[in-house]
């Protein structure tokens, strides 16, 4: 093990040595407090390099503290995210082409800073669980919601991951993130918001022509926003009366055919095909990317409260419980709504399904009938 310094030409010497073979007077260089100093040490067979800085204390000290180790076999501790921050790293991460990619990048990206916002500057490899807890903490206090919480957790949590699987970061780190809980219980976020068929038609009154035929092919459906804005016509069968999902167009990789009802089939038919794009909703000939401003302005006209974290707040996603629900109510049997909607468990139908007041009224005059009818035969059988 060693104590070099590196020149400005950046190589790596003795420190003895006064003069590099570039030419450059490395005392001056010292002097002038222009050097980094490295320490040089095996593990295995390999030659392991650590940057230090321009302090030759701290580098005499870092060599004192890796040849301890050695001496105690605790070299592996000198892993990757002992010196790289959350920020170096989230860099990393969200500069992959991969990632880039993704629909959803612009809110991991958002997810990131805010979690950066507070642990940034903090060395990976130093996290601990009351460190990521305190997060959590502060989060409460400042009235996120606990699902805000633990998506932005889970986000730096998926980062690391990622980061394990190219070799940059040790087990050590994940354990880290696994010890720390989720504060949403599962199933406790469940949305069971559904679109009644009054405030459908408010909402459909005032979107603009683009945006009503979106909702209503969510509405008679129960296709996802994704599945939708980028449906292309050749997936639009209108003479079979069906949409066919390729195992690539669907969330579960799966593919999926959905019936399609006389309201959307007239809805379909009316929109004009475009000859230079195959996308089947399109605005100002360009593929529809999202109609969450229309509907906001929507909903507040309809006088119909929009959000995901408001109370009783619609948003498009609760046209899939909407679809669900009216199904069942309609005398569909739950394997075939399955079928459609693409839900491969009965936990996650469950979950899409809503029992709202009218079931219980009907459920109990169900009940009211079964024991009027089994009081008379008793009563029956007791005259006899």
């Amino acid at each position: 093990m060693a104590v070099l310094i590196e020149c400005l030409c950046h190589k790596k010497q003795s420190l003895r040595n006064k003069v590099c073979s570039c030419g450059e007077d490395l005392v001056k260089l010292k002097r002038a407090n222009r050097i980094n100093y490295w320490i040089a040490y095996h593990v295995g067979k390999k030659l392991k390099w650590e940057r230090v800085g321009r302090s030759i204390e701290k580098a005499k000290s870092a060599d004192g503290k890796r040849r301890g180790q050695k001496r105690e076999n605790r070299i592996f501790e000198i892993k990757p995210e002992s010196k790289m921050t959350f920020n170096e790293l989230s860099s990393w991460y969200l500069g992959l082409e991969k990632v880039k990619s993704l629909k959803y990048f612009p809110t991991k990206k958002i997810l990131l800073n805010k979690f950066n916002s507070e642990l940034g500057n903090m060395v990976v490899g130093e996290i601990k669980p009351i460190d990521l807890e305190n997060l959590q903490a502060k989060r409460k206090r400042e009235g996120m919601a606990d699902a805000s919480i633990d998506a932005e957790i889970g986000e730096a949590r998926t980062m690391i991951n990622k980061a394990f699987d190219n070799d940059m970061m040790s087990g050590e780190v994940i354990k880290v993130f696994k010890k720390v809980k989720k504060i949403l219980k599962r199933n406790s976020n469940a949305r069971k918001r559904i679109l009644t068929i009054e405030e459908f038609n408010k909402l459909y009154y005032y979107l603009p022509l683009h945006s009503k035929q979106i909702l209503a092919t969510g509405f008679y459906s129960g296709m996802r926003l994704g599945e939708i804005l980028s449906l292309t016509w050749d997936k639009v069968l209108l003479t079979a009366g069906v949409i066919r999902l390729e195992a690539g167009d669907t969330k579960d990789k799966e593919p999926r055919e959905i019936p399609i009802c006389d309201e959307l089939y007239s809805i379909l038919k009316a929109i004009p095909r475009d000859l230079h794009d195959k996308h089947v909703f399109l605005y100002q000939r360009k593929p529809i990317k999202n109609i969450q401003t229309s509907l906001e302005t929507a909903s507040r006209k309809a006088g119909i409260v929009y959000g995901k974290l408001v109370k009783d707040g619609f948003i498009f996603h609760d046209l899939r419980h909407t679809f669900n629900t009216y199904m069942r109510k309609a005398g569909v049997s739950e394997s075939v709504i399955m079928e459609i909607t693409g839900h491969s468990t009965r936990e996650m139908f469950d979950r899409y399904n809503t029992i709202d007041e009218e079931d219980r009224r009907e459920a109990i005059k169900k009940l009211e009938g079964f024991l009027s009818k089994a009081t008379e035969n008793v009563n029956k059988a007791l005259t006899k």
